[in-house]
């Protein structure tokens, strides 16, 4: 059984990632095709980045991943696959595959041009289905990686700010805001300890030009329902949460908004 995972900005409406889905079964009916979420933020590599980097690491060895947040799709970049050592990649050469690989470990990359792997005619929108799920599905029934195209080493990174941590202050990006409006940052546990950021601190966070005060905790019921706090979440990321309530909106912040975090007494604004 082979398990091709999708990954998408497309949405839950219209017929995109159904025809996807049929390109993989049509030329291998045996795989088995999952969704991860197709409610990546229109065109947010970034988002689309971490949440593969975050969901890839709990599916099986060996499992493909079709990545389509491809804002470039028709243009100069690349149709990628890249071979790590427990997953294949596949998808825009933008930076979106990235994280995910290197953390896994790269054995190869390639640029998918083999004709073989793509339907003819290639539609200048729609490599999701034309060229990333027709390679996806000949790789699954058996064919050879190395196939689709020359290897290449240049890929393109995604670009994700590291957090600054000093004493008693932490400089950092909102990474993505998940469906549940926790701010999720680039900030990780050992800024906190660089910080001398503690379990229990009132913490002040600069947000768009206003300060806020949050509580440190261990986890999102750590706080009166309606209070902000801050704490580490599954995936070792600093996150600002409300708890019962939507930290995105309330501080209306979006992926690559600069947040500063300072130990001290805070005030709210």
């Amino acid at each position: 059984m082979q398990i091709v995972a999708l990954l998408s900005d497309f949405g839950s409406r219209g017929q995109y990632v159904s025809e996807m889905k049929g390109t993989i079964l049509t030329l291998c009916p045996s795989a088995t095709v999952v969704d991860i979420s197709h409610d990546i933020e229109k065109f947010n590599i970034r988002m689309g980045a971490f949440v593969l980097a975050a969901a890839s690491r709990y599916f099986p060895a060996g499992t493909i991943h079709v990545v389509v947040v491809d804002p470039g799709v028709g243009g100069q970049r690349r149709d990628l696959l890249i071979e790590s050592r427990r997953a294949v990649y596949i998808g825009p050469d933008n930076g979106v595959l990235l994280p995910a690989a290197l953390r896994d470990g790269i054995k190869e990359a390639y640029s998918i041009e083999n004709q073989r792997f793509m339907r003819s005619p290639v539609s200048s929108t729609f490599h999701g289905r034309d060229v990333f799920a027709y390679t996806a599905a000949k790789i699954a029934c058996g064919a050879e990686l190395s196939e689709v195209g020359p290897r290449i080493s240049d890929m393109v990174s995604a670009t994700f700010a590291e957090a600054l941590a000093s004493h008693n202050r932490i400089r950092c990006e909102v990474l993505v805001t998940d469906s549940f409006g926790n701010i999720v940052t680039t900030a990780v546990e050992k800024d906190l300890g660089v910080a001398g950021i503690k379990l229990g601190d009132r913490i002040m966070m600069q947000a768009k030009g206003r300060v806020y005060t949050l509580n440190m905790v261990r986890s999102y019921s750590g706080a009166a329902e309606g209070k902000v706090v801050l704490l580490v979440g599954s995936h070792g990321f600093l996150e600002v949460a409300i708890n019962r309530g939507n930290a995105a909106k309330r501080f209306r912040v979006r992926s690559g908004d600069n947040l500063i975090f300072l130990t001290g007494r805070g005030h709210r604004s």
